[in-house]
């Protein structure tokens, strides 16, 4: 615990028969508490990110109930506290600009309040790894729960997830589309509450809560509307209690052998490439740095075997119904570290061994038989990348895993935006569409706009893929050739800002390589691109652009990084 917090309270203090316990039992009498209740111990926080301007965690008024049932059951006292909530599409400029602030938010109400374990709600995907960042630096014991995804929609006849809405927007743009079906598919695509019905980054970061022991085993894909989402809020809240009598701190849920688990089984699940960003911000509130090296041999000796939208055929229900993200990982177990404890206590290999054989035929293919060899992300470097960029292959154009094109350049979205559906735009099928300018420091916040639409007159003619290449983020949501997170990015002088339109690129994600192909001597002459969003001189925006770390190291604010790493990092 760090020298700021080592006056903090915790539960006890309910319990001391003098002036301090009486006043804290006195102010929750007010609250309705009985003089038995206020005695209780141990005193669990449920932590809730519960919002109106959050729909995919409208359901956590009603979870957060479930888990106070099982914390009373088992003993102990509850006490609800909110946190901010950030949502995907209603957050702006990006959900991951305010990621940092929840976490800073959970973990000084944490250290804040007399309470001894915590129950984080998390669901719409920035406030998973912000809940399990704020809480691992606090040091307080804590269990996961997530939302839930939401049910599946029905959309002219069929069923329809959110992974739809691409090729709905896009029939829009050209004209294909009806407002009569415009207005329909608006009312239909959203059919409850609950996370995106996919393997988005919602999905993703709520299986890695499960294989970093913060959520219980095969919690992840029960649906958010679903009798089974209450026993597992209501089993969690039991757990808590069991959690704080072991005392196991967070931080020690946070190991390398836990984040390759992780990092394996997103790679198996062609999980959200956001997902690598938030599990290295994870692992630096823990003082470990997993980098580049790890993730390419972890990523690229993982097969990809999940064959679940929006990279293959099956819904979540069909993976829930084969046994979850435990299945996938009992897949690849002889990847993984066995030993790595579940939030209930077991190891990981106690798990499998207690598991029924996972049936083939079903949307999880045999580890020998993957849907590709190379798992579902590549992790890149080269010219145009120094520090790095990421890759889904799940869900891209195999021939795009290798190629060389010419690029189109956007700086920034408003000038994407005023060009892509132009007749006259430069480009063809074979092109390289480059957005620049969108990345930490240049969006601000990394958004989610690296899914660069197809130019309308290439989407007429029927191309329905390209490679594209940005220092932004893309929804989990997304499919498609993308080359993200291009670090450094463009707005602190990485060579993104170099390129002109018509460079050469080129793209082996077999050779992990990104490169741009021009002569260092003439890119020595470029002066780099220029604009972009000036830091605000106040506020969280000003503390962001100062502080706010590239995607490589996991954007999170340098100061918020454990002192463990950030000194050895100092002294190397």
């Amino acid at each position: 615990m760090s020298q700021e917090h080592i006056h903090r309270l915790d539960g006890r203090i309910f319990g001391d028969p003098g002036a301090d316990g009486m006043v804290h039992r006195a102010f929750l009498r007010a609250e309705g508490y009985t003089a038995e209740e206020v005695r209780r111990h141990p005193v669990i926080g449920i932590c809730t990110s519960w919002s109106e301007l959050n729909p995919c965690n409208s359901g956590f008024r009603d979870l957060a109930a479930a888990v106070k049932r099982g914390v009373e059951a088992a003993g102990g006292l509850a006490l609800e506290f909110p946190t901010i909530s950030i949502s995907e599409p209603f957050s702006r400029p990006s959900s991951m600009y305010l990621r940092n602030l929840l976490a800073m938010d959970v973990e000084e109400t944490i250290l804040a309040s007399p309470i001894d374990g915590v129950v984080l709600l998390g669901g719409c995907d920035k406030t998973v790894p912000g809940v399990l960042m704020g809480a691992i630096s606090a040091g307080t014991p804590a269990v996961l729960v997530t939302a839930g995804p939401r049910p599946v929609a029905c959309w002219q006849g069929e069923p329809t997830t959110v992974d739809a809405q691409w090729d709905v927007i896009d029939q829009r743009r050209v004209g294909a589309l009806s407002d009569a079906d415009w207005a329909a598919f608006e009312g239909v695509i959203h059919s409850g509450p609950g996370t995106c019905n996919v393997m988005g980054t919602a999905t993703t970061m709520a299986a890695i809560g499960e294989l970093l022991g913060f959520a219980l085993p095969g919690s992840a894909l029960a649906p958010a509307a679903a009798p089974e989402r209450d026993r597992i809020a209501e089993d969690s809240g039991r757990l808590i209690v069991d959690v704080v009598s072991r005392g196991v701190p967070p931080r020690s849920r946070v190991t390398l052998e836990s984040l390759e688990n992780a990092v394996r089984v997103t790679c198996a699940l062609g999980g959200s490439t956001n997902a690598l960003i938030h599990l290295e911000a994870i692992a630096g509130r823990a003082g470990l740095r997993i980098g580049h090296e790890r993730l390419r041999e972890w990523s690229r000796s993982t097969p990809f075997i999940t064959d679940v939208k929006p990279n293959g055929r099956a819904l979540l229900s069909d993976l829930e119904t084969a046994g979850g993200i435990p299945a996938v990982a009992a897949r690849i177990r002889h990847l993984l570290h066995e030993h790595v404890a579940t939030a209930d206590g077991r190891t990981w290999g106690e798990v499998f061994d207690a598991m029924a054989p996972v049936a083939l035929g079903g949307p999880i293919a045999d580890a020998a038989e993957p849907l590709t060899p190379d798992g579902g992300i590549s992790v890149l470097r080269g010219s145009l990348a120094p520090g790095g960029a990421v890759m889904k292959l799940a869900g891209a154009a195999s021939a795009a895993r290798r190629h060389r094109g010419r690029a189109v350049v956007f700086d920034g979205v408003a000038d994407m935006w005023s060009k892509i559906d132009r007749e006259d735009l430069d480009v063809d099928a074979d092109s390289v569409l480059v957005l620049r300018g969108v990345g930490v420091k240049g969006g601000p916040g990394i958004p989610e706009v690296g899914h660069v639409p197809i130019p309308a007159k290439l989407l007429r003619a029927g191309v329905t893929d390209m490679l594209r290449v940005t220092d932004a983020r893309m929804s989990g949501t997304s499919s498609g050739s993308v080359v993200l997170h291009v670090s450094p990015e463009a707005a602190v002088g990485g060579p993104l800002a170099l390129v002109r339109d018509g460079d050469e690129i080129e793209l082996d994600t077999h050779a992990g390589r990104l490169d741009l192909l021009v002569p260092a001597e003439e890119l020595a002459a470029r002066a780099p691109m220029t604009g972009g969003v000036a830091p605000p001189r106040r506020g969280w925006g000003s503390l962001y652009a100062r502080h706010a770390l590239q995607p490589d190291e996991g954007c999170d604010f340098d100061f918020l990084v454990d002192e463990d790493l950030r000194g050895r990092e100092a002294s190397a």
